[in-house]
C-alpha cells in the first residue's frame, strides 16, 4: 500500500466501528468516513478530475474538508489548500501557481470563492462535492507513490506564495516517523484545531486516519472544547503554537480539568517563556514537544527529544528524527565539523516533491537529493542539534511564516516612503511579531497610514505591530551597504 488511501481504507476494513471523524457531537466511525471518501471520489471523477489534477479548497476546518482530501486521494488529484487568512490577490495569485482546475467553498467562502473563479477555475460547493447520499466510486485507488497529494502554500524569501507539493510516499513516511517517534497508538486521539491549509491541521489529520486513531475537529482554536476533549479522550500529540499555550493552560487550571493521557504537547519551544513550557508540562503531565521541522519536511528532521523536566535548567538542544539524514553545511557547499555553524540539509523520504511553478512541478530545490532548509545549527558532537537562526531573516509569528521582503515591497512603491526595513520582535503570546522602521520622503506620513498600506495589500497577521520612523543616517549599514537588521532589533523594546 504506497497511497493514502489504501492505508486508510485498510483501516477502515480492520476497525470499522472505531471512530474515525468528530465534529462537536457528531462522530462518523471509519466505515462512515470511507464510504464518504468515495461518493467524494465519484463526485470529482464525475466533473472529469483525474489523476494528477488539482483541485483547491477554501474553507474553515470541518470533516468535509478531510474527506474531500481523501477523496482526491483515491483519484490521485493534488488538493491545494488555499489560506484563506491571505488576501484576495494573494489568493487569486496561488491558484494561478499551481493552475487549479476546480475551486471547492464551504458558504463561509463562496462570495469570495466566486470572485476568484472568475474566468478561472470551475466552482463548486463543498458539500456538493461531499454528499451525504450517492452512487460511490467503485474504482481502485489511482494515486502511484510519488503523486502529489497536499499542495501547502508557505511564504518564500520574496514574501510570494510558495506551492509546496507533499506526495503520498511523503505523507506515508511522516506517519512513520510521527508513530515511532512520539509512540503513537490507534487509542491515541489528534485534536485538528490548526488550520487546515496548513500541515499541523492537513497532515497529522490524515496521518491519524493511516493508522486508525480518531480526529477531533474543530473550526479553529475553541479553548473549552479542546480542554473537553483531553478530559475524555487519550490524546497523542496536542499540537499548540506559542499564542495558545497560556490559554488554554489557565482555562484548565481554573477549571481543575485533568486529562486523560497526553503523549507528547506543543512545539518548537524556542520561541516561548521558558516557564511556558515548564506549566504545560506540569498541568497537561505531558512531556513538551522540542520540536523542528517545517512544511518540506514535516516534523523530521529534528523532533525526536522530548523536554519532560520542569527544573531550571532546561535543554533546548534537538535531536534526530528517525528516518531521515542531516548534514550541516557551509555556504560553499561543504559539511562543516561539529561546534561549527551550519545550514540544514535534509534527505529522506519525508521530503516534499519541490514547489509549483506556472502549472509545473520544481524540483530545482534540491542539491543531490538534499534539500537545503535555509535554517542555521549547530552539533555538539553527542547528538544534539541546537538552532542558531536563519541563513534568510524570517519571522516566525503565531505559527506563520512572514518575510521582510513582502511587507517592505508594499511600502516602498509608496512615493511617502524613502525606505523602510522590518524585523523581528519578541512577543510572550506569539513568538515573534513583526515592526518596521520608516524613512519617511513625505513628513506628513503617519503610523496609521503606513498600518493602512499594509492592511489592504497583506494578510492582517503580517501588519507590522509598530512602526518607527527613523532618518536615513540613521539605519545601520555594513561595509557592502547591506542594512544589518539585527542592530535595528536592539533598539526595540519588547
Amino acid at each position: 500500500m504506497n497511497d493514502v488511501f489504501s492505508r486508510f481504507s485498510a483501516m477502515a476494513e480492520v476497525a470499522p466501528q472505531a471512530p474515525g471523524l468528530i465534529h462537536g457531537e457528531a462522530v462518523w466511525d471509519y466505515a462512515e468516513v470511507l464510504r464518504r471518501a468515495e461518493l467524494a471520489a465519484a463526485c470529482l471523477r464525475s466533473m472529469g478530475v483525474k489523476r494528477g489534477d488539482r483541485v483547491a479548497v477554501l474553507s474553515e476546518n470541518s470533516p468535509l474538508y478531510t474527506v474531500l482530501q481523501l477523496g482526491c486521494a483515491k483519484l490521485g488529484a493534488m488538493v491545494a489548500c488555499m489560506n484563506w487568512r491571505l488576501r484576495e490577490p494573494e489568493l487569486a495569485s496561488c491558484l494561478a501557481v499551481v493552475s487549479a482546475g476546480v475551486l471547492v467553498h464551504s458558504p463561509r467562502y463562496s462570495e469570495l470563492a466566486g470572485r476568484l473563479a472568475r474566468g478561472g477555475p470551475a466552482l463548486r460547493a463543498l458539500a456538493d462535492i461531499c454528499p451525504e447520499t450517492g452512487v460511490r466510486d467503485a474504482c481502485p485507488a489511482a494515486a502511484q507513490s510519488e503523486d502529489g497529494l497536499l499542495v501547502i502554500f508557505t511564504s518564500g524569501t520574496t514574501g510570494l506564495p510558495k506551492a509546496a507539493v507533499i506526495s503520498h510516499r511523503s505523507h506515508i513516511a511522516r506517519m512513520g516517523v510521527l508513530r515511532s517517534d512520539l509512540g503513537l497508538e490507534a487509542e491515541d486521539a489528534f485534536i485538528a484545531w490548526a488550520p487546515m491549509f496548513h500541515m499541523g491541521g492537513s497532515e497529522h489529520s490524515l496521518s491519524s486516519l493511516m493508522f486508525g486513531a480518531p480526529v477531533v475537529v474543530q473550526d479553529g482554536l475553541d479553548i473549552p472544547s479542546m480542554a473537553r476533549v483531553l478530559r475524555e479522550r487519550r490524546v497523542g500529540w496536542l499540537l499548540l503554537v506559542p499564542a495558545t499555550v497560556e490559554p488554554l493552560l489557565q482555562f484548565m487550571e481554573e477549571g481543575r480539568y485533568s486529562p486523560v493521557g497526553v503523549k507528547a504537547v506543543g512545539c518548537m519551544p524556542d520561541l516561548m517563556p521558558l516557564e511556558t513550557v515548564r506549566s504545560a508540562i506540569q498541568t497537561l503531565r505531558a512531556p513538551f514537544l522540542n520540536s523542528f521541522g517545517s512544511t518540506e519536511t514535516g516534523l523530521p528532521p529534528l523532533s525526536g527529544g522530548l523536554l519532560d523536566s520542569i527544573d531550571a535548567d532546561i535543554n533546548l538542544g534537538k535531536r534526530m528524527n528517525s528516518g531521515c539524514e542531516l548534514r550541516l553545511m557551509s555556504p560553499e557547499g561543504h559539511r562543516v565539523p561539529d561546534g561549527t555553524i551550519g545550514e540544514a540539509w535534509v534527505r529522506g523520504d519525508n521530503l516534499f516533491s519541490g514547489y509549483f511553478r506556472d502549472g509545473d512541478l520544481d524540483r530545482s530545490v534540491f542539491r543531490d537529493g538534499w534539500f537545503p532548509m535555509g535554517d542555521l545549527l549547530r552539533h555538539d558532537g553527542t547528538g544534539r542539534y541546537s538552532f542558531m537562526g536563519r541563513s534568510k531573516y524570517l519571522i516566525k509569528s503565531g505559527g506563520e511564516n512572514i518575510y521582510p521582503a513582502e511587507i517592505e515591497g508594499v511600502l516602498l512603491v509608496d512615493p511617502r516612503v524613502e525606505d523602510a526595513v522590518v524585523v523581528r520582535r519578541a512577543d510572550p503570546r506569539w513568538g515573534e511579531v513583526p515592526v518596521v522602521f520608516v524613512v519617511r520622503r513625505d513628513a506628513e506620513l503617519t503610523r496609521e497610514d503606513v498600518e493602512a498600506l499594509c492592511r489592504a495589500a497583506i494578510a492582517g497577521y503580517k501588519v507590522p505591530k509598530d512602526v518607527i520612523f527613523l532618518a536615513e543616517a540613521d539605519l545601520p549599514r555594513n561595509a557592502s551597504g547591506k542594512i544589518v537588521r539585527e542592530e535595528l532589533e536592539k533598539r526595540l523594546t519588547p
